[in-house]
């Protein structure tokens, strides 16, 4: 896979120079047509084109050089050809070229501006989606996060891990919603799970305060359609020591357990409410308990990832997809799902992905 990978890397590098010459290989080709053709053909008037089509990926002043270049060879092939017509072409390569070296300055423009609102994206997901670290005493995670907008770093969904004197403690959720008002809610949700992972003992308070949280977001910025906005979110506690998790899930789709004999979808006993939907149904949380040993890996995702359709409409099959992994890492397993997510759907992903592999490790 990674020989593959460089090995495209490499043609896509090639072929991306091939399209920036694409402007000297235009003049070329048009410039031998004129000379090599009768003049009624008249190819020389298609000069032209060639720094029209430099201003889509030129600077401005390659884009003035190659009409010079234009411009000259139409002198040149005026004394070839005495009844070229040369003047009209003249006029029209002095023409195109000034449209185009403003064309292009205005791109350039466009593209710094959309520079500076990457670095803010990055920002952003930087507080929103923060590095992991990949080893928290004897847990080891890692993170996989795929946006469906190919224009977005981050969306909906949402993910955080802190390490904590009750144990390691994890969050996944999706809000209802895409766009910058999802993400807002999403960072609203995270933050508040920083502070109440610390000061929380229960699990069951972290949820509520997840909740007070997600309510006031949608009170300052109230959602744009008619629906509340509320997120699906799934609490999970890794004891220090000790072979008990314990998971609080507030509608998401359940986690899996891989062990070395069978996968197990760990299904919440009673579903607890989503959150921002507490004040209306009530807020009563269940916490749940499961095994997880040594060498166990957990899964956490979001429904993006079993909601991945093929062409014919068939979602992925996570749980049977999970008992055909072999024991891997859980950077490995991420991989594995990353690359079979992508050619389940032939690589058109309709909604935002993020999941979360964990394996505990011997104290």
């Amino acid at each position: 896979m990674i020989e593959s990978g460089r090995l495209w890397l490499r043609r896509s590098h090639g072929y991306g120079r091939l399209v920036r010459l694409s402007p000297v290989i235009l003049t070329v080709v048009i410039a031998g047509l004129a000379y090599a053709t009768p003049p009624e053909l008249a190819f020389s008037r298609l000069l032209p084109a060639a720094p029209a089509l430099a201003a889509s990926m030129w600077p401005v002043l390659p884009t003035i050089l190659l009409g010079t270049v234009c411009l000259l060879l139409m002198v040149g092939l005026s004394f070839v050809f005495p009844d070229l017509g040369t003047w009209w072409t003249c006029g029209g390569i002095i023409a195109v070229t000034v449209a185009a070296a403003y064309g292009s300055h205005v791109r350039l423009q466009r593209e710094r501006t959309l520079f500076h609102v990457r670095l803010v994206a990055d920002a952003a997901q930087q507080v929103v989606l923060r590095p992991l670290p990949r080893r928290f005493q004897n847990v080891e995670i890692e993170s996989l996060y795929l946006s469906a907008a190919a224009e977005a770093r981050i969306g909906g969904d949402f993910y955080e891990v802190v390490d904590t004197p009750y144990g390691v403690r994890l969050l996944i959720g999706d809000v209802r919603g895409k766009g910058l008002p999802a993400v807002g809610a999403a960072a609203a949700i995270v933050n508040a799970f920083r502070e109440a992972a610390y000061s929380e003992a229960a699990m069951t308070d972290i949820a509520r305060r997840l909740d007070a949280s997600c309510a006031r977001h949608n009170t300052a910025h109230p959602p744009e359609a008619p629906m509340e906005r509320f997120a699906t979110a799934l609490l999970v506690e890794i004891p220090h020591r000790g072979s008990r998790i314990t998971v609080v899930n507030c509608g998401h789709p359940p986690p899996l357990i891989r062990n070395p004999k069978d996968v197990r979808v760990l299904e919440p006993s009673d579903p607890s409410p989503l959150l921002s939907l507490a004040e209306l149904i009530g807020d009563h949380y269940r916490v749940d308990a499961f095994d997880f040993w040594p060498g166990d890996v957990l899964l956490l995702y979001t429904d993006g990832i079993a909601e991945t359709r093929a062409r014919d409409g068939e979602f992925f099959p996570l749980t049977a997809w999970m008992r055909r992994q072999p024991p891997v890492p859980p950077r490995d397993l991420l991989t594995a799902l990353h690359h079979d997510l992508l050619r389940h759907s032939r690589g058109n992903l309709d909604d935002d992905i993020a999941a979360l592999a964990v394996r505990l490790h011997t104290p």
